[in-house]
């Protein structure tokens, strides 16, 4: 897997350049990402002592300046947290709500007893117009991820995670789960600055491919 990290690093340059040709015309859209944990709530420890909370934030924070930098603020793009605090999901979901979001996706980052690796982004087991609009979000985040940066593909699953079942009824709604930071490889890709960069970069493509598919 370090040997495809490496490779999709020499593909960067070309992301950049994909998701400056990625605009969307009329109303602008809004979209709400969601860090997890926070707080007294770390999420997931890892290896190296890698705590979830802060690599889902970081990404989190990467988003958004990516999206200033690349695509000139075409998107109104706000987290649910911007620092090391705990926000209720209640609160969060009401947030997006609010605001009228196009897009809702949460970020974690998995854990398992077990030498598990990969990618899967979670929708609410529901079965409505936003269910199956939210499975296409999941499956465009998804491919791009584990296309450009080598992640083993897990697949698209259902849960009715709080944050889900909240928010699936009004708009698109996902959870990420990107990669498994108990697996020694994925722990070490996160702990790299310009690798946590190019997973928001390849999550803010597979929503920018999304929402162009759906005008």
């Amino acid at each position: 897997m370090k040997i495809r990290w490496k490779k999709m690093l020499q593909n960067v340059s070309f992301m950049l350049l994909l998701l400056k040709m990625c605009f969307l015309f009329g109303q602008q859209k809004v979209i709400v990402i969601d860090p997890g944990h926070g707080g007294k709530d770390t999420g997931a420890i890892g290896i190296h002592g890698i705590l979830e909370k802060e690599v889902v934030l970081h990404i989190a924070k990467e988003i958004i300046r990516l999206n200033k930098t690349l695509l000139e603020g075409n998107f109104d793009i706000y987290l649910t947290r911007y620092k090391d605090t705990l926000i209720s999901l209640s609160d969060r979901t009401q947030l997006a709500k609010r605001l009228h979001a196009d897009a809702f996706v949460s970020l974690h980052c998995n854990a398992s007893p077990t030498y598990s690796k990969g990618m899967e982004v979670y929708v609410h087991t529901s079965d409505n117009l936003y269910t199956k609009v939210s499975i296409a979000l999941g499956l465009s985040i998804l491919q791009e991820s584990t296309e450009k940066l080598g992640f083993k593909k897990r697949g698209v699953k259902f849960a009715n995670f709080q944050v889900l079942r909240e928010t699936v009824s009004v708009f698109p709604a996902v959870l990420v789960e990107m990669g498994f930071i108990t697996n020694t490889d994925e722990a070490d890709y996160f702990l790299k600055p310009k690798n946590s960069k190019a997973m928001a970069l390849a999550v803010l493509i597979g929503i920018t491919n999304y929402l162009n598919s759906a005008l």
